[in-house]
């Protein structure tokens, strides 16, 4: 993202989360992503989930969760806010009809309020769409483990929810 970002001829901002990493393995040089285009990294046709940032790890490890249950779902991740990738995050709302987005920010005009005018904009008001992220109100101090789990935006959480709302 780094690399994209200074030889971008944009202005662009890049949120670091505090902490540590999740200990994936690094490519061996660095590339240049297209901006806007976010990657499918589990295909399922149950649900998708759509993450962004510190959230695409929990959701993947969700998605394995779920998978032991005959829950089939895909994963995006969507590496930019803006622009969305349309093409990607259209395409596995029409295949699978529910979406469920997860953020570590703010809910009320954060990421998943942006899927949403995407979907509502290319006529999928059909598509059940459930935001997981920090709802507007105070949230208690705590470690970041603790506060994603009280959040419900760990890999748990996005599992329970991914459960619930296909019952629904």
């Amino acid at each position: 993202m780094l690399k994209t970002a200074v030889y971008s001829d944009a202005p662009m901002a890049l949120r670091y989360p505090r902490g540590a990493g999740f200990g994936v393995e690094m490519d061996s040089g660095l590339k240049t992503l297209e901006i806007g285009r976010g990657e499918l990294l589990a295909e399922g046709g149950d649900l998708c989930v759509i993450a962004i940032g510190s959230t695409v790890i929990p959701a993947l490890r969700a998605a394995e969760s779920l998978q032991h249950k005959g829950i089939a779902a895909s994963v995006v991740n969507a590496r930019f806010v803006k622009p969305l990738d349309a093409e990607l995050i259209l395409s596995v709302a029409r295949r699978t009809g529910c979406v469920i987005t997860v953020e570590e920010n703010a809910l009320q005009g954060g990421f998943g309020s942006a899927v949403l005018e995407l979907l509502f904009d290319n006529g999928l008001q059909d598509v059940k769409v459930k935001r997981l992220g920090i709802p507007d109100r105070y949230v208690e101090q705590g470690s970041q483990a603790q506060l994603r789990k009280d959040l419900g935006i760990d890999a748990e959480g996005i599992a329970a929810a991914a459960e619930q709302f296909l019952k629904s």
